[in-house]
């Protein structure tokens, strides 16, 4: 299997790690705008399998070209890219993935289906975590059940070690997290598709120890295009980000005094867009490249079989990687679009069209690619 990875961030080079693991693999094209290093991680595997490759992913021509000695594609760069790639992907006749997180662009590359069915290949949006993992473990345990009440996800990234005011560092895109933060969520209430405001609704989640009690809040993003799947169908539905007590009452404070705002104010005679200078303040004091970090997923649903009321849960905390020095957020968001892609290439995905994980990913093999992975998922 000839893979490309789109960009060379976190995400990316956890993604070319665990590509590189599969000895199926013959060949890991990491693309990037710039390289000024590779991660630690990734330096034993310098070599002909591993071809770091300078790209501008707005260039339609050089894009074609490279996407077209690879069996599969897998972006790992910021979500408003992925319209494009996913068209240009179908036209060169390869395999894509993205971790994508927008709702409304998954839509459109949907509008694709028939072009990637007449090429004879899948086109797989938001395969990180959330959205990503938790959908198919959702959508693995409302088909375990004969109808369902409901469905919870529960997902956070969090350090071991958390430091205040905050108690958060980044371990993705900070950028990400106040587009999440500042976005009406999708939920099913009485079977009916709502929005609610981000940071609302916040309840107490109990994780066993290092986690801990935990806060859950509405962010957007994370059901994916679920909630239009089953609206009129599952009366509840809803996913909650986690962070340690505290953070959303703070982040609430400040998105309404107006600092994550994204309309540029006049500051001393410059234009300045409010959630650029927070960015640019805040973000390197959250930066923490000795910290270490944690998951925590619970997804729960809820519902009826055999006559009887029935749940399925699943639970996962997962931690920084010490020997290899990468982090829980990267195992399990790069892993997640690893797997995707190769059980793209290896079609066991499918039929050809553009799919959400939930829709195609077969669960019980993705559960097992995890395990294997040592990303300790738990079924009860």
């Amino acid at each position: 299997m000839r893979m490309l990875v789109l960009g060379a961030g976190l995400q990316g080079s956890a993604c070319t790690y665990d590509l590189l693991q599969n000895p199926e693999v013959s060949q890991v094209r990491l693309a990037d705008l710039h390289f000024d290093h590779l991660p630690e991680f990734l330096k034993p595997h310098s070599g002909p399998r591993l071809i770091p490759t300078t790209l501008d992913v707005r260039d339609r021509e050089a894009v074609l070209a490279v996407m077209r000695e690879s069996d599969a594609v897998m972006s790992a760069i910021p979500y408003y890219f992925n319209l494009a790639l996913a068209e240009w992907a179908v036209e060169a006749g390869v395999h894509f993935c993205d971790l994508g997180g927008n709702t409304e662009i998954v839509f459109q590359q949907k509008g694709l289906a028939d072009r990637a069915k007449a090429k004879g290949v899948t086109v797989i949006p938001d395969c990180g975590v959330a959205p990503g993992m938790v959908n198919i473990l959702a959508e693995h345990g409302i088909k375990q059940l004969d109808s369902v009440d409901s469905v919870r996800i529960y997902v956070g990234g969090l350090p071991q070690a958390p430091e205040p005011p905050l108690n958060y560092q980044v371990v993705y895109s900070l950028e990400g997290v106040l587009d999440y933060y500042t976005t009406l969520s999708w939920v099913l209430r009485d079977g009916k598709r709502t929005q609610v405001r981000a940071l609302s609704e916040r309840e107490v989640v109990e994780f066993p120890a290092p986690a801990g009690e935990l806060e859950a809040f509405h962010t957007a993003g994370g059901l994916s295009t679920m909630a239009f799947r089953y609206e009129g169908t599952i009366p509840e539905m809803e996913y909650k980000t986690l962070r340690y007590p505290g953070h959303a009452e703070i982040m609430e404070m400040i998105r309404e005094l107006g600092l994550l705002d994204l309309d540029p104010v006049n500051v001393k005679g410059v234009k300045v867009s409010p959630r650029d200078r927070f960015v640019a303040v805040v973000g390197p004091k959250l930066s923490k490249p000795k910290g270490r970090d944690l998951l925590a997923l619970r997804v729960i649903v809820k519902g009826r079989k055999d006559g009887k009321p029935a749940e399925r849960r699943f639970d996962l905390i997962d931690r920084y990687d010490e020997t290899h020095g990468i982090s829980a957020m990267m195992r399990t968001t790069g892993y997640s679009l690893s797997i995707t892609g190769q059980m793209q290439a290896r079609k066991q995905v499918g039929p050809p069209g553009v799919w959400t994980p939930d829709e195609c990913v077969p669960a019980e093999a993705y559960i097992a690619e995890l395990r294997a992975r040592g990303i300790q998922l738990t079924e009860s």
